[in-house]
């Protein structure tokens, strides 16, 4: 399998910004569904937001209105702009990708059913 590789995150203080990018060979051109997963420690990994072939895009409620997700099909990489940062969106944050619909009954595809991810990258809020 192709790896998908993260980078981007940091440590920023309260309202500043951050930019995740996620380089996936093959999987953004193909018009695979790519996400964006997040994970605090002790918690289940999240859904962040997730976006299809189309450039249709849907997220979390939490994170509406301050990140967008994004893609280059041309580079093959998925982007995440994290905007208004607050400190409950510190966390390890995933890329990950698969052929499904990114939709589904409303709501975001689920961690289970992605089966290509990244390492993560660390973003700290303080």
């Amino acid at each position: 399998d192709v790896q998908l590789v993260e980078s981007g995150g940091g440590s920023v203080q309260a309202g500043r910004s951050l930019r995740l990018s996620c380089v996936a060979p093959g999987y953004i051109r193909a018009g695979y569904c790519m996400g964006w997963f997040s994970q605090a420690p002790g918690n289940e990994r999240e859904g962040v937001a997730v976006i299809d072939g189309e450039g249709n895009a849907s997220y979390a409620d939490s994170v509406k209105g301050r990140f967008t997700i994004s893609k280059d099909n041309d580079k093959d990489t998925l982007h995440l702009q994290m905007d208004s940062l607050k400190p409950e969106d510190s966390a390890m944050y995933y890329c990950a990708a698969e052929e499904i619909p990114c939709m589904v009954g409303g709501g975001m595809a689920k961690k289970d059913d992605f089966g290509f991810w990244g390492q993560g990258t660390q973003v700290t809020v303080s």
